[in-house]
């Protein structure tokens, strides 16, 4: 469950819900402004273009079908070794651009860019946030009609206002976040947040443009139903997920256990079904990728934080905290486990008695 201290600032801070209409993105980020450490309205105006740049996406997105100009692979190779998908290049376009006109932003580090990027202008330079993100989750999906989405994560920058930030301003655990979240574009597109107040969801209403609070108080379940993980890899895996899948699909000891194998391939719609069923997300290190496959500075550090405001856990699988591991490279990688606390726990349990 939630830590007394969330309750309690969660208590304090609860949103006062207008009369018979929709409370929007925008009111709610205002309404907790007062609460922020630095209130002084930053935040605010960030998450708000955060909001804006998930608008124009999710309307793309939506057409994309239709607009077969914006679907398929392009002819670049990331820094992943991965084919940048048509939408990667719009998605970050239009959230480079947004986060830039905001003003509060000083440089992004994103999945699709080999080095940060560094906003020279004078706003910019003044500006006291860094953000760390994945502009389109799941992208290869597209094509098919699967849920994609938008990962984000902010911080303060340790570097001196005024000057251009430094790699060292990305490179903080994960502890050291302001603010995460991400965008689902799926039957419905939702924008979920936390700025250490707990994890509120936000459904858009394209009626009206705007992301209105469906979900003020998001709770994951302590005990989940549900595992996600690639099982295609089951030969590459560590022997302490092969074993913990055994005792999930009860192969060893059959009992009542009720689990099913949900996967995906989009870690933001896995997560995202986890978070309101309960369940949890794997993925290990393996054969092929030793370190693990999940980016630590954009995927793995917002997620945790989403989760861990949701009374969830989220750990590398060998008791490390992910929010407490210290980056070194800005497209680190990390096996990764987030969901349920007790899942989470239970494989941490096999992990620790079977190992690699």
């Amino acid at each position: 469950m939630l830590s007394k201290f969330c309750k309690k600032r969660i208590k304090n801070n609860k949103i006062i819900m207008a009369t018979n209409r929709f409370i929007t993105l925008d009111e709610v980020i205002i309404q907790r402004q007062s609460a922020f450490k630095y209130a002084k309205g930053e935040l605010s105006r960030l998450l708000s273009n955060i909001g804006l740049a998930a608008k124009i996406v999710n309307n793309s997105i939506n057409r994309a079908g239709l607009e077969t100009n914006i679907l398929g692979a392009t002819d670049n190779i990331n820094v992943q070794g991965e084919t940048q998908q048509k939408l990667d290049v719009f998605a970050e376009e239009m959230f480079t651009k947004a986060l830039q006109a905001s003003g509060m932003v000083a440089g992004i580090a994103s999945e699709e860019e080999d080095d940060i990027i560094i906003f020279d202008d004078e706003l910019s330079l003044n500006s006291n946030y860094v953000i760390c993100m994945d502009p389109l989750d799941g992208s290869s999906n597209i094509d098919v009609n699967v849920s994609v989405g938008t990962i984000f994560s902010i911080y303060r920058r340790i570097s001196k206002p005024g000057t251009k930030v430094v790699k060292e301003d990305f490179l903080q655990p994960g502890n050291k976040q302001v603010a995460a979240g991400y965008i689902i574009y799926g039957s419905s597109t939702m924008l979920v947040y936390t700025t250490g107040l707990g994890t509120t969801g936000f459904t858009y209403e394209p009626s009206i443009g705007e992301f209105c609070m469906s979900n003020e108080l998001m709770v994951t379940p302590e005990k989940g139903k549900i595992y996600s993980i690639n099982e295609g890899n089951y030969l590459k895996f560590p022997e302490g997920i092969k074993r913990y899948l055994k005792y999930v699909q009860e192969i060893d000891k059959p009992t009542s256990r009720p689990y099913t194998s949900r996967y995906i391939g989009s870690l933001v719609a896995d997560f995202h079904r986890n978070l309101l069923k309960g369940g949890v997300y794997i993925y290990p290190r393996t054969a092929s990728s030793p370190n693990g496959k999940i980016r630590l500075l954009y995927e793995c550090n917002p997620i945790a934080f989403l989760a861990e405001q949701a009374g969830g856990k989220a750990t590398d699988g060998y008791g490390h905290r992910i929010l407490d591991i210290v980056p070194t490279e800005i497209h680190q990688r990390t096996p990764f486990v987030v969901g349920s606390k007790e899942m989470v726990e239970k494989v941490e349990e096999f992990m620790s008695e079977y190992g690699d």
